[in-house]
């Protein structure tokens, strides 16, 4: 699903893994999956699948459907089936013979049966076990199994809602509520970053790793020269953007000795390795560091020099604007708000990155009466930029 959501959507000749037999498995297998979003359009170079989803009718993340599937051979079905069978109450308490004797009854029953030896029923056991669905004790010498007690949910259904779709791991809140009997949904999102979805198990493993303060290896994808390298990190702290729901990394990375941001959709396969006694001391620091991040860019080098760049602007409002120094006080973040005079007010910043505050800059555009960047270069081309939309609207006299 990534291939196809999140590195672009793939059209038959760009879908390059295996055989296009592999295209149309995975087209079907996401047809399955997410059938009633998606859509189809022919392009120049091909017909290309997207996913298409009405917020106001959909109250469910879709993408939670691909954790709930999964395959199975033959065998593990017959056995899943025929294992909890047997063992349907808590109270039933069985050592591995036994277990193996009454599945040999049960196939028995069929022309051709299957057989089990009991290495593979042991293996099937210890599987359940890992997943806390059959509890294995030990009495004297011989190893006992029994189901696990079911656990009663309390009714949740409006935090579980809330939850699913909102957190970080919504998934694990949309499996709970499969076991919920009230199904009623009382919210609606303006704005529903469902594809983070796609993402949780990273983010399950990244949380994991930071619980036990452990250095990791991971593969990082990057978009510039399409290639996927494996890194080693200490992972940090998790950032979500509440205005595109994009999910960031802040990691130590030891070969560069700098923190750094990675786009977690871009991260795959990780795996801890061992818990680091640096991690504290890295989370302090990145936590400092945030005094001077305006999104996720942090910037200080090996000998902890800090690059930081200022940001000043002079905003001039009408006697009737005062929301727009409202918006400036509650949007400034790190930054810091001066009152000039009734109409004039000053906003001044020191952050790492001036590209990433120019965005939210725009916004006060025709009020802004002067503006000052220590990083020449991206001043030059903001009042370009303003100098060009001018020049579109037919303003070429006015003071930029």
């Amino acid at each position: 699903m990534r291939e196809f959501y999140v590195y672009g959507f793939k059209s038959r000749d760009e879908y390059n893994k295996k055989s296009s037999r592999s295209y149309d498995d995975e087209r079907r297998r996401i047809e399955s999956w997410l059938g009633d979003h998606m859509s189809f359009v022919h392009t120049p170079e091909g017909k290309n699948v997207f996913i298409s989803i009405d917020s106001r009718v959909s109250t469910h993340n879709p993408f939670y459907k691909a954790f709930k599937a999964k395959s199975f051979t033959d065998g593990d079905i017959t056995l899943h089936f025929i294992i909890f069978d047997i063992l349907y109450s808590p109270s039933i308490i069985l050592s591995l013979p036994e277990i193996l004797k009454q599945i040999d009854e049960y196939l028995s029953n069929f022309e051709n049966p299957m057989v089990f030896d009991e290495s593979t029923i042991r293996k099937k056991l210890k599987e359940y076990i890992k997943q806390d669905m059959i509890i294995g004790e030990k009495v004297g010498r011989k190893m006992m199994y029994r189901r696990a007690e079911d656990i009663a949910l309390p009714d949740m259904t409006d935090v579980l809602n809330f939850y699913s779709e909102i957190a970080p791991c919504g998934v694990i809140g949309s499996f709970l509520l499969d076991k919920q009997k009230n199904t009623n949904h009382v919210f609606g999102f303006k704005h529903h970053y469902i594809t983070s979805a796609l993402d949780s198990d990273v983010l399950a493993m990244l949380f994991k790793a930071m619980r036990e303060k452990s250095i990791i290896t991971v593969n990082n994808m990057s978009r510039h020269i399409n290639e996927t390298r494996q890194v080693r990190l200490i992972p940090l702290r998790i950032f979500i953007s509440v205005q595109n729901g994009r999910q960031h990394l802040l990691a130590y990375e030891p070969d560069s000795n700098t923190i750094k941001s990675f786009r977690i959709d871009y991260l795959s396969d990780v795996k801890i390795i061992e818990p680091t006694p640096r991690f504290n001391e890295l989370r302090k620091e990145l936590d400092n560091m945030q005094s001077k991040m305006w999104g996720v860019t942090a910037k200080r080098n090996w000998n902890h020099h800090e690059n930081t760049q200022h940001v000043t602007f002079t905003v001039k409002i009408s006697d009737n604007e005062n929301h727009i120094i409202h918006r400036l006080e509650r949007e400034k973040r790190i930054g810091q708000v001066e009152k000039l005079d009734s109409n004039t007010y000053r906003f001044t910043a020191d952050i790492y990155d001036t590209s990433e505050i120019i965005p939210w800059i725009r916004t006060f555009i025709c009020r802004i009466t002067q503006l000052t960047f220590s990083n020449q270069t991206l001043e030059k081309q903001f009042k370009s930029d303003i100098k060009e939309m001018y020049r579109m609207y037919g303003l070429e006299e006015a003071d930029i």
